[in-house]
């Protein structure tokens, strides 16, 4: 949706706009349900094969659907109506998550269908993040983007303990049951969402025809290329240092596990506080500042758990590293929003996916080999690093890309498409 004035607006704004009132309610109704899902997931998991190789095995399967399908997925977002998209993704992930509650005392079932709902959040995610440019004015991005990441981050902190004493209480098939009742609810609710009707194609092109158009895309466009090496780097660098939070609790900070969830606590505070101080503070995504200035506040939070071994200091860093991460993925989005016209967004923000969940496999498995090397502070030194890597090539690459108001689908003949 196009036109207004750029005027900082806050969340009052965007929810008082029906479309974007129903695409929220449907992603934070499936996301409340996800938190249940997952801990019952990883607790189920480690109690079928007792060990923390096969938790790992989790993982595995949901980031392989993403590698193997995400040029595919996005391609079929493009061409197809995305309401559709996001309904059928809903559906066929309140089917396999209602199936677990019946095969989930079988650990290949379980891995299978961790498979099957990540192929759905494939579909899904691309889907969503290609819909709300079109619900909200370019300048109402931030708040938008605010509104949908302060509800996934508070669902997480107010529902992922209650979800561990679900599953103490009556085992893993009630938390199943509530995540595949958060997708029928999802699907019901965007049944009735209304989207722009996209501009017909001026060409007629083949499927994989349009899948290699988006990846010319991705890699032709300068700033595009800027937020790809940033959120891989990224990826890089959070991947380990994430899953490895644990052992740098234990092995640096010498704290006990209460300490750990104090450590967590720090982080989901810090995240919650951010979108909030963005919708205050940001109408204009595009000034580098606040897209790679995250990058910085993470990466010498980083260094500062690797170097210093004080909890006080660490709560108040990883604070600030939940800061940064919120801020920085809601200014992020927005650009990558902004920036992409709307008959490419699936693609680009499958290919954004594909980055991220790559990043993160390479980082798990160098990270824990790294961790057993050298020590845990030489993860988070490197974690460190890469994110002030990723903050210079983002400032140095994106400043002048960022002014340019479009970019243009080369199998279109080359003339740029109006973006949003």
């Amino acid at each position: 949706m196009t036109g207004g004035s750029p005027a900082r607006v806050g969340l009052r704004a965007v929810f008082a706009q029906p479309g974007y009132r129903r695409l929220w309610s449907a992603r934070t109704a499936s996301q409340a349900g996800d938190v249940f899902a997952t801990v019952a997931l990883v607790l189920l998991v480690f109690d079928l094969t007792g060990s923390a190789l096969g938790v790992s095995a989790v993982v595995f399967a949901e980031i392989v659907p993403v590698l193997l399908l995400a040029p595919l997925a996005g391609t079929l977002v493009d061409r197809l109506p995305r309401v559709l998209v996001m309904v059928a993704a809903d559906l066929w992930r309140a089917v396999l998550a209602a199936a677990l509650i019946v095969v989930g005392d079988n650990v290949v079932a379980v891995y299978m269908i961790a498979f099957g709902l990540s192929v759905g959040a494939v579909l899904f995610n691309p889907a969503a993040n290609s819909a709300l440019p079109t619900l909200v004015r370019d300048h109402e991005l931030v708040a938008a983007n605010s509104g949908i990441w302060t509800a996934a981050v508070l669902s997480q902190i107010a529902l992922a303990p209650a979800a561990g004493v679900l599953y103490a209480a009556f085992g893993a098939g009630p938390a199943f049951g509530i995540n595949a009742a958060s997708f029928a609810v999802s699907a019901a609710l965007l049944i009735g969402l209304r989207l722009p009707a996209p501009p017909p194609s001026t060409e007629r092109r083949g499927f994989f025809a349009d899948a290699v158009a988006g990846l010319r895309v991705l890699t032709g466009d300068r700033l595009l290329r800027v937020l790809a090496a940033g959120q891989l780097l990224a990826a890089l660098s959070a991947g380990a240092t994430s899953a490895l939070l644990v052992v740098l609790a234990r092995d640096h900070l010498a704290v006990a596990p209460s300490g750990y969830g104090l450590l967590l606590g720090a982080i989901g505070v810090g995240a919650a506080l951010g979108p909030f101080l963005l919708t205050r503070l940001v109408d204009d995504p595009r000034r580098p500042v606040f897209v790679f200035g995250p990058y910085v506040l993470r990466g010498v939070v980083d260094v500062i758990l690797a170097v210093f071994t004080a909890l006080p200091l660490a709560l108040v860093a990883l604070a600030a590293y939940g800061l940064g991460t919120s801020t920085g993925a809601v200014t992020f989005n927005s650009l990558l929003q902004s920036h992409t016209p709307d008959a490419l967004r699936g693609r680009i923000f499958a290919g954004f996916d594909m980055l991220w969940q790559l990043g993160r496999l390479v980082s798990l498995l160098v990270g824990g080999l790294l961790a057993a090397a050298i020590g845990i502070q030489a993860v988070y030194a490197l974690g460190g690093a890469l994110l002030l890597l990723a903050a210079a090539i983002g400032w140095a690459g994106a400043r002048p890309a960022a002014a340019r108001p479009g970019l243009s689908d080369p199998a279109e003949g080359g003339d740029r498409i109006a973006s949003t």
